[in-house]
């Protein structure tokens, strides 16, 4: 296949990457609602396990309290998600060189720069809606409200910092990329390794930009951040809070997604190449 940005491989990689993730969020969801609670909610009822807390929530609120907002999520999800996928394949196929860390890594921050400015509106709809802050018909609904009240500036609040968290799943990536060429010189990258690796990329990466997504949940919400740095003056682990749910939510959504986007790319670029293999 030629090197173009254009092709039907990107395509491939670009909906397996969308299916993953939609799938993997939909399985560990209510973890997602209570990460975003844990970041924009200082109430004393926030405190214990993350076990702990969801049941907390179901009994006060109700189960489907925790499938709040959901469609909107995934509708978001699956776009931002191909956006990315096939901006990031589309650039290494493009590219000469051989695949490395740091090419991946750029390919990765830029892959994420395009999917933040193309998507953030439709983020910023999802964490109003998930913290019940306004209730929007529908997530196109809310995209137009928050623009005839708050214009352009509040459909991409948050994007500073959203811009700077482009290096998550960059890293994610490289981190994933890196491994996966190291093993499969040597073994099979069946679904459990593929499983372990993205759980390992996701973890690192969350780790090291989680303090950045604490304020851009805060941002967008709607949220002062003011408070945050008042008491992390007292108390810095503030800036780390609701990490351990957020690890356990992303890591294992991130491990489902590139289970599933690996067994799709292959399954289809194997149907794709039968079927080219039979042409006169």
């Amino acid at each position: 296949m030629s090197r173009s940005l254009l092709s039907y491989e990107t395509l491939v990689h670009a909906v397996a990457g969308a299916t993953g993730s939609v799938v993997g969020m939909a399985v560990f969801y209510p973890l997602d609602i209570l990460r975003s609670r844990l970041q924009v909610d200082e109430s004393d009822k926030l405190k214990g396990s993350p076990w702990e807390l969801l049941l907390r929530l179901a009994n006060d609120e109700g189960v489907l309290s925790l499938y709040r907002g959901l469609t909107p999520v995934l509708q978001s999800l699956s776009v931002s998600n191909f956006v990315y996928f096939y901006t990031f394949h589309a650039l290494r196929k493009s590219s000469p060189k051989s695949n490395s860390a740091l090419q991946d890594l750029t390919f990765g921050v830029l892959a994420g720069i395009v999917n933040v400015l193309i998507t953030s509106p439709l983020w910023v709809v999802n964490t109003r809606m998930k913290l019940e802050k306004d209730n929007y018909p529908s997530l196109i609904g809310g995209v137009a409200e928050i623009f005839k009240k708050e214009g352009v500036r509040g459909l991409w609040s948050g994007t500073i910092p959203s811009l700077l968290l482009v290096s998550n799943p960059a890293i994610q990536f490289m981190v994933y990329e890196s491994i996966k060429r190291k093993l499969l010189s040597t073994r099979n990258f069946d679904n459990f390794t593929a499983f372990m690796v993205g759980a390992i990329a996701k973890g690192i990466a969350t780790t090291i930009t989680y303090p950045l997504q604490l304020i851009q949940s805060r941002l967008r919400a709607g949220t002062s951040i003011k408070p945050l740095f008042k008491d992390m003056k007292s108390k810095p682990s503030t800036i780390f809070r609701g990490l351990e749910t957020k690890l356990l939510q992303t890591v294992m959504t991130a491990a489902l997604m590139f289970v599933i986007y690996e067994k799709l790319v292959r399954l289809v670029l194997t149907i794709m190449k039968v079927k080219m293999a039979k042409r006169p």
